[in-house]
């Protein structure tokens, strides 16, 4: 088996490891694995890693629903408000060089990695219901409108900031915020690849093998998350992201001071 499908497969397994297993995170390896492990053009990767990462949260979702761990109109609600900052995102994504994509980028994962760690768990609400009230459902569309732009922008699923929004501003518990996050996630992605296939953004190869190597990821997160003290996850997660954006920011930081 050529080693560039072995490691589409092993990639694609990490990724939906930690989107099962935290509801958020995957999407922020995607672009930095296309591009530095297997040689993608920035653009192309960041409009691979939207359909990757859709597909491996819709899977997730699928699972967490089956659970009973997901809001349904919840998901809808915030994933359907992101469209139009979706496409703002991809469009803007195609007018900036790369390395400068990049670089923002490493920022972005930083930021990831500390709202990893800082995350804190929800106390336990079996008898929660979705009853917002129309200042609660405003607020969750305004912050999918921003998440929808960052989507597009980066290519990331943004579930690294839907799971504490759903937290803080409407009050979910954790068992519920990360399925309902991959549903608001696999619709984000959906909008951005829209946005991105309009200037042949998207891997169809890549993006079959990592979503494979992903649905078994997605799987054996969403068990881990039930086993595993979730602090845990979140802790070693956000080390190796930390540890991806230092060499991501590093290595554009060159390109671009060498151009």
């Amino acid at each position: 088996m050529p080693d560039h499908l072995l490691a589409g497969l092993g990639f694609g397994a990490l990724i939906g490891l930690s989107l099962g297993a935290l509801g958020a995170g995957g999407s922020i390896l995607t672009v930095p694995i296309l591009v530095y492990a297997l040689g993608v053009p920035v653009q192309a990767a960041t409009g691979t890693s939207l359909a990757i990462v859709g597909l491996n949260s819709a899977a997730g979702a699928l699972d967490h629903l089956r659970r009973g761990r997901l809001l349904p109109r919840t998901g809808l609600a915030f994933g359907a408000s992101g469209l139009l900052g979706a496409l703002a995102g991809s469009w803007l994504n195609h007018l900036l060089r790369g390395e400068l994509v990049l670089l923002l980028f490493a920022l972005l994962m930083v930021g990831a990695a500390l709202s990893l760690l800082r995350r804190r768990e929800a106390p336990s609400r079996p008898d929660f219901h979705e009853r917002y009230g129309l200042s609660g459902w405003l607020r969750l569309a305004l912050v999918g409108l921003g998440v929808g732009f960052l989507t597009g922008f980066f290519g990331v699923g943004g579930g690294f900031l839907i799971v504490p929004a759903l937290v803080l501003v409407i009050g979910l518990p954790m068992t519920l915020a990360v399925g309902t996050s991959l549903l608001a996630i696999a619709l984000n992605a959906l909008w951005g690849v829209v946005g991105h296939a309009r200037f042949g953004g998207l891997d169809l190869g890549l993006t079959a093998l990592f979503a494979l190597g992903g649905l078994a990821g997605v799987v054996a997160g969403g068990k881990l998350a039930g086993h595993l003290p979730e602090r845990r996850l979140r802790a070693g997660f956000a080390v190796l992201v930390l540890a991806i954006a230092v060499y991501t920011f590093v290595r554009s930081a060159l390109a671009l001071a060498a151009a």
